[in-house]
């Protein structure tokens, strides 16, 4: 009978171990790449002649909101929902940035993903001095029409006054991103 010399090496086995756990982590490695991929906001062509200008949402009080009519000057659009944390916890930072430079010309104008009746019930306990729009499951469409490929929330687009996309922004605002803004489109 012949030896089996594999057998009879002990570091085969751990050459083997090392090399399946090589593999493992090379493709962990690569499975997180393509999750981070997955949310990063993606490009999105002629933003300036793009369908959200188009859009018309009803508001909580039951008026339109026409997105044409806030092309022509700096933009925020923020897409949120009442059963977001992140959201709730960016909606008062975002307010203060537009009590403080509306009179700049930045506009602000958040995209309600949620239940008409639910979104009410909140702005009657934290009101919001910009306007809401009433966008439903049609707001998630519209966000990955915008770039949002993974559909998430909080997401919020940077225009610039002539209707093109400056910025995208997967995640909670910080007051560095709309200072940034503020000053990218001063």
């Amino acid at each position: 009978m012949k030896d089996n010399l594999n057998m009879n090496n002990p570091s085969s086995g751990a050459s083997r171990r090392n090399l399946v756990l090589g593999v493992g982590a090379a493709a962990a490695v690569a499975g997180v790449g393509m999750a981070l991929r997955r949310f990063e906001p993606q490009a999105v062509a002629k933003a300036e002649s793009h369908p959200v200008w188009d859009q018309q949402f009803e508001t909580p009080a039951g008026t339109g909101l026409t997105m044409g009519s806030f092309k022509g000057k700096p933009l925020l659009l923020n897409f949120w929902a009442t059963w977001c944390p992140p959201c709730i916890e960016e909606l008062p930072m975002i307010q203060a940035f537009w009590r403080e430079n509306a009179a700049n010309g930045h506009q602000v104008v958040a995209l309600a993903i949620d239940q008409p009746s639910v979104v009410r019930r909140f702005l009657e306990r934290q009101p919001l001095g910009f306007p809401v729009g009433l966008a439903g499951l049609e707001g998630t469409n519209l966000a990955k029409s915008l770039g949002n490929a993974a559909g998430g929330l909080p997401f919020t687009v940077f225009f610039k006054a002539d209707g093109s996309i400056w910025r995208q922004k997967m995640g909670q605002l910080t007051l560095d991103d709309l200072l940034q803004w503020r000053t990218a489109t001063a």
